[in-house]
């Protein structure tokens, strides 16, 4: 772990540059030893990210829509006729008075017994396809490579601050370090919300829009950009609180003002909400997350903005400007 360069430190270009280097060498090496986690880990990794497929593919597959539905459909029936069969089979075989006939039913009868086992599989279809050959070698990269990213943010955020934090103000440093810490917690908060809430509802709305109508095989590579979009996305959106405390530190708007525009957050949230996929209940799941951040933002700013004029109004005392 680098030293944390002193605000009264003096260091020319090279200098400043050279400690950047040294940084982001060190960030590259936790990327680089997170992905080889990631990618040891990586069949454990493919069936987190499943999981919310995998729950809707079977329910469509059960309901026989697709080819793979129409394969059940045929194994189920084929289960019917293997089960009605074993049992005629049983009965003949009670009745049967020579031995070399009831020997010949008895192995009739245990080969039907494993084609009920083998046809009373559960749907399959909970994976989806690959269609080229490099496909699952370069999708698995693709996931192990975001899933590291996200493992290493904490670190990443820490090297950024680490750079920056000797060009502010002693008494600026602190404020500066608490936003910076509070972002990895709110994008974990925002990533698992986009998997446990969003990325379900999503995937039950595509995968029943017209589903009657089409045979639907979902695509690994699409699924996996899709679904880590998703969870990005609203990992940045949970960022809320800290980009409020920024524009409101900046001057650009007070929190008296976000305040008296509460009802334009409120319908913001609402709309935001409705451009995600989903039903009714899942919007107002969406909705009311968001519109807790909002506040949570206006809070903290405000919190923020009173100290900065309780300093202000101290002798001596140097205000954050805003």
């Amino acid at each position: 772990m680098l030293a944390l360069v002193s605000h009264d430190a003096e260091l020319t270009t090279v200098g400043h540059l050279e400690e950047l280097r040294r940084r982001l060498f060190l960030s590259l090496a936790v990327v680089v030893a997170a992905f080889a986690a990631c990618f040891w880990q990586n069949h454990r990794l493919l069936h987190l990210i499943d999981a919310p497929l995998a729950h809707q593919t079977q329910q469509q597959v059960r309901d026989g829509h697709g080819p793979l539905g129409a394969t059940y459909t045929v194994a189920q029936s084929a289960r019917d006729v293997a089960v009605q069969l074993h049992q005629v089979v049983g009965l003949l075989g009670t009745q049967a008075q020579q031995a070399p006939v009831r020997a010949a039913l008895n192995k009739v009868q245990s080969n039907l017994q494993d084609d009920v086992a083998r046809l009373s599989a559960p749907p399959q279809g909970d994976r989806p396809v690959t269609l080229g050959i490099g496909e699952p070698f370069t999708t698995t990269v693709t996931v192990s490579l975001v899933f590291a990213l996200i493992v290493s943010l904490p670190f990443l955020l820490m090297q950024a601050y680490a750079f920056l934090v000797p060009a502010l103000d002693p008494e600026q440093q602190p404020r500066v370090k608490r936003v910076t810490l509070a972002v990895p917690g709110l994008f974990v908060a925002g990533a698992a919300f986009g998997y446990f809430v969003v990325l379900p509802a999503a995937v039950h709305f595509f995968q029943n829009f017209n589903s009657d109508q089409f045979n639907v095989l979902v695509q690994a590579s699409q699924y996996y950009k899709f679904a880590a979009t998703t969870i990005l996305a609203m990992g940045l959106l949970f960022q809320v609180p800290v980009a409020i405390l920024a524009i409101t530190r900046a001057g650009v708007i007070t929190p008296r003002q976000l305040r008296r525009n509460r009802r334009y957050a409120v319908a913001a949230c609402a709309a935001l909400a409705a451009f995600l996929p989903g039903d009714a209940i899942t919007m107002l799941l969406e909705t009311l997350p968001l519109y807790l951040l909002f506040e949570l933002g206006v809070l903290l700013a405000d919190i923020a903005d009173r100290r900065a004029r309780k300093r202000a109004l101290q002798p001596g005392a140097v205000a954050w400007e805003q």
